[in-house]
């Protein structure tokens, strides 16, 4: 069992099957990333005072990213509908109830559309506040240096700015469509020559309506 600055892993057969499964098939970067997002989102919890399902939360932290990855970059979906259906398909396989099934599909694939999750159950809020805390450093003054140090000694970041960035680059490039509206947008445009987002603005303007 693993307790890293009063937060434990949950030790469940549910939890180190996911725990094997992300180690199998993701880079060792979206590992340790997702492992810290889980025990920043919890510490998270903890601070707000949310009472939240320690399982639940694990496995949307550890399968959050894991559309980025090469086996789903032709799937032409947002990389976190693709990391989200990789969960379902995990959790209800174990025979998990299908409300936890959707709680958790639904913190995967709003991860990255702030302002939204924070309003819903405490599992889908955490996930975010997990990612928010470990790649933008949102709220980074209200979990402790002592319990930051804990996480990122077990989990190290290693030139993290720049790996993430080009972990985020590889994983949604081949299908840029999907970034419409969305932060991955911004991604693609600092790192693909030539990448031109989506306008909302011109959409509606150009869409077929005449008026």
């Amino acid at each position: 069992m693993t307790t890293v600055a009063g937060v434990t892993v949950p030790d469940s057969a549910l939890a180190n099957e996911a725990t094997a499964l992300v180690r199998d098939t993701a880079p060792e970067l979206i590992y340790h990333h997702s492992r810290r997002v889980h025990f920043f989102g919890a510490l998270q919890g903890r601070r707000r005072r949310l009472g939240f399902d320690p399982e639940l939360l694990y496995i949307g932290a550890m399968f959050h990213d894991l559309g980025l990855g090469e086996e789903f970059r032709s799937s032409g979906r947002r990389f976190e509908v693709d990391s989200a259906d990789e969960a379902r398909r995990f959790l209800r396989a174990h025979g998990v109830p299908e409300d936890a099934v959707r709680r958790v599909w639904t913190a995967i694939a709003l991860h990255t559309t702030p302002g939204i999750p924070e309003h819903m159950e405490p599992e889908v809020a955490l996930v975010t506040a997990g990612v928010e805390y470990d790649v933008l450093g949102i709220g980074f003054d209200d979990i402790g240096p002592e319990e930051r140090a804990a996480v990122t000694a077990l989990h190290p970041r290693p030139d993290s700015k720049r790996r993430i960035l080009e972990a985020f680059t590889e994983g949604v490039a081949p299908k840029p469509e999907t970034t419409f509206g969305n932060v991955k947008a911004d991604v693609l445009a600092h790192f693909v020559p030539g990448f031109e987002r989506g306008d909302f603005v011109e959409t509606i303007l150009n869409s077929p309506w005449r008026e």
